[in-house]
């Protein structure tokens, strides 16, 4: 019998905590779009604007409804939250420290998804104690990929990470 898999975004240097997801996701909406250049003028026989391919554009990643819950233990899930708020801030320390998010690795049991960093974040606070405190939230999060270079301005950036001892590799 396998254990459960917890999906998480572990943060490529120290600059930024990992974020374990409280509850898996029920889906992974994966979106990618192939950037054209229209040349204005010229025409096809068929009347068409002649096309040229640019570039595609990096993957993104949406996860809607990421819940988080407290209520047995009593304490904010806010602290939940916050993580994911650093996430959409320039990083507090290390070589990206007020440049630039920082990037993560999302990854769930051995597969490694994106690397990416936290492009949009949205939560919603959905149940709460008598005294206001708030113990149920539902996250939703757009996730971009950056290639590794993003990682370390003007320099290659490592092939692997083993923050967690498992040597995992990037794309």
């Amino acid at each position: 019998m396998s254990t459960l898999e917890k999906a998480k975004l572990i943060a490529v240097q120290k600059d930024a905590p990992d974020i374990d997801f409280m509850f898996n996701p029920n889906q992974l909406k994966f979106s990618r779009q192939l950037n054209l250049n229209a040349a204005e003028g010229a025409r096809t026989d068929q009347g068409l604007n002649k096309v040229s391919f640019a570039n595609p554009s990096p993957c993104k990643l949406t996860i809607s409804d990421i819940i988080f819950d407290t209520y047995e233990s009593g304490g904010s899930v806010l602290t939940h939250i916050e993580k994911f708020e650093k996430a959409v801030s320039f990083a507090e320390s290390g070589p990206g420290a007020k440049k630039r998010p920082p990037v993560y690795i999302f990854t769930w049991g051995k597969q490694q998804y994106l690397r990416c960093f936290v492009e949009s974040l949205d939560y919603s606070l959905t149940m709460f104690l008598a005294d206001g405190t708030p113990v149920r939230a539902k996250v939703s999060v757009s996730l971009k990929e950056v290639d590794e270079s993003f990682s370390k301005p003007g320099m290659d950036a490592p092939k692997s990470i083993d923050r967690q001892g498992g040597g995992r590799s990037s794309k």
